[in-house]
């Protein structure tokens, strides 16, 4: 056998798929933003021809690695991704997938809407949008909420497996907002069931007179609680009829969050005992 055809066979072939580079490239550059990003940007970030990122793009929407809001038209990582690597979203990527429904739920309720996740003992908002007209209930991004006084945090910390939902309990210092705040850990515990049991939780002006909330628990692709969504107003528009009105859209908007998280009906929900 001639040599020259020894040498040729000898050498590795590297072969390489175009589609699956371009397509991890793509990836890579919606990774970089942390948040939406456009297909015009895309396409400048990966040097990709706008017709050949956009075919890509529905690809990866289609197989759950990215998604497309509806809204903005804008892409983001879906959840396919975080699936497979056993992460999970950041707060600040959480609040960009948060921010289109939060506004839809406000324009919905006329109140103000927030999101807030739990890490570490501490729950904080990652999202919110205001209610029009002059009476607003002021909410800053990043401000930390008390597990025992809010409706918000409440949501959240009912789902905690047990073991760190014990924990949590016995660290929590029950500091007094309002005559109506939750002051002892018998109280909370009977309250987080009740929360279990119901699937929302509310702030009858526990932590701010005046004001009410209603949330709701939002879960991720493995079935663990991650953040909650959240009503807010003035007592004297969310009145408790009010409230009872919002459990089921409120249930609704946290479980259309979930989902863009992951989750899904037939994966359940893991609840602390």
């Amino acid at each position: 056998m001639p040599s020259h055809i020894l040498k040729q066979s000898a050498a590795p072939a590297r072969v390489t798929h175009q589609s699956l580079e371009r397509g991890m490239n793509i990836l890579e550059a919606v990774a970089a933003i942390g948040g939406s990003i456009s297909l015009a940007e895309i396409a400048r970030r990966t040097g990709l021809h706008r017709s050949t990122a956009h075919h890509l793009l529905q690809t990866l929407v289609s197989l759950d690695y990215l998604r497309q809001d509806p809204s903005t038209r804008g892409y983001e990582l879906g959840s396919k991704l975080f699936q497979i690597t056993g992460q999970t979203w950041t707060p600040e990527q959480l609040g960009v997938i948060a921010e289109p429904l939060i506004a839809e739920l406000a324009a919905h309720t006329g109140e103000g809407a927030s999101v807030a996740v739990y890490r570490d003992g501490i729950v904080r908002l990652v999202a919110k949008r205001e209610a029009d007209g002059p009476v607003r209930v002021v909410q800053n991004i990043g401000a930390h909420r008390p597990i025992h006084a809010t409706a918000i945090a409440k949501a959240i910390v009912a789902f905690l497996p047990a073991p760190e939902l014990t924990a949590l309990l016995a660290k929590i210092k029950f500091e007094r907002f309002t005559p109506r705040t939750i002051m002892n850990r018998a109280d909370l515990e009977a309250e987080l069931r009740r929360i279990r049991t119901s699937g929302f939780a509310i702030d009858d002006e526990e932590h701010v007179e005046g004001i009410r909330c209603i949330a709701t628990p939002v879960f991720a692709y493995n079935g663990q609680v991650m953040a909650s969504i959240c009503t807010v107003g003035a007592k004297s528009r969310m009145t408790r009829q009010k409230l009872n009105d919002l459990r089921v859209p409120m249930q609704e908007f946290a479980r259309t969050l979930s989902e863009r998280l992951g989750w899904s009906q037939s994966g359940g929900v893991k609840r602390s005992a």
